[in-house]
């Protein structure tokens, strides 16, 4: 009797432990600088409540994270955009197979103006023609007769490509674009100038004003809030994604990301200023 229950307590102890160390360790995040701000603050309170689990997140870029996933120097890859198809086809070969998504957060992608700027809409063809010198000054689409300064994102970024594919449809940014390096500084120099136009997450707004957009000149001009966002109203609307290597989506990274996932962790997502999954894109 006392080894049968010394090797059922024995057996208890094992699967404790091994529990504990499948909780504890470090994970490493890259990527997006959009979602640096709220990368951080997961990963804080997710620590706060984990001792035993360290997360490192950096910056970079969108791009810069998925090419640290395929190869091989992160485990958790931010991207303010879905992956590419050269980069799942770099991924398979890397580790040999299809990376996995999660979607986070919901974002409207807000066009920014600084705060003593009269203009508070436009459409997304004037904001169009704004991005590709097309449009050169302000009155043009409703404000003063003065040149417009455009500040935009480096190439490497999740949100300079959506801003590229959904806005500008494929075509190039104006030549005379200044190019910053994260949505951060891009809100601090509009917030300077008073002809400048930038674009970046939702969570960036403060020290500027966010533009009504509009689908087209037909439509109503939208604000870049909850309810529109969660609705698709609001026409440059998107997902915020994590991408994984589905090899190493167990143990304390699966823990990590069904947390981001929970009601706890999408509270983060709004309390930063981004907006919280709808119930049924909770996917486990």
């Amino acid at each position: 009797m006392k080894a049968l229950l010394w090797r059922t307590s024995a057996a208890l102890l094992l699967g404790l432990a091994a529990q504990s160390a499948a909780l504890a360790g470090s994970i490493t995040v890259k990527g997006s600088d959009t979602m640096v701000p709220l990368a951080q603050k997961w990963a804080e309170s997710y620590m706060a409540a984990h001792s035993e689990v360290k997360i490192q997140v950096n910056g970079g870029g969108s791009g810069v994270g998925l090419a640290a996933l395929q190869n091989k120097t992160t485990d958790l890859a931010d991207a303010s955009r879905k992956i590419r198809a050269k980069e799942v086809e770099a991924c398979i070969n890397t580790f040999g197979a299809r990376p996995r998504e999660y979607a986070v957060a919901l974002d409207g992608l807000s066009v920014y103006v600084n705060e003593g700027n009269p203009v508070s809409q436009i459409t997304i063809e004037q904001l169009n023609g704004i991005f590709t010198a097309k449009i050169r000054n302000w009155k043009e689409v409703g404000g003063p007769d003065a040149a417009i300064v455009i500040y935009s994102r480096e190439n490497s970024s999740g949100t300079y490509e959506f801003f590229k594919e959904h806005v500008l449809g494929g075509r190039d940014f104006a030549a005379s674009a200044q190019t910053l390096q994260g949505t951060a500084q891009i809100l601090a120099a509009v917030s300077k100038d008073a002809n400048a136009i930038g674009y970046g997450g939702a969570a960036y707004g403060k020290g500027a004003k966010a533009l009504q957009v509009a689908k087209d000149a037909a439509s109503g001009y939208i604000v870049a809030n909850e309810e529109n966002v969660l609705s698709g109203k609001y026409p440059i609307s998107r997902n915020l994604y994590i991408y994984l290597n589905p090899a190493i989506d167990k143990g304390e990274i699966h823990a990590f990301l069904d947390w981001i996932r929970s009601d706890d962790g999408q509270k983060v997502v709004k309390d930063v200023g981004y907006f919280p999954l709808p119930p049924h894109l909770r996917k486990k």
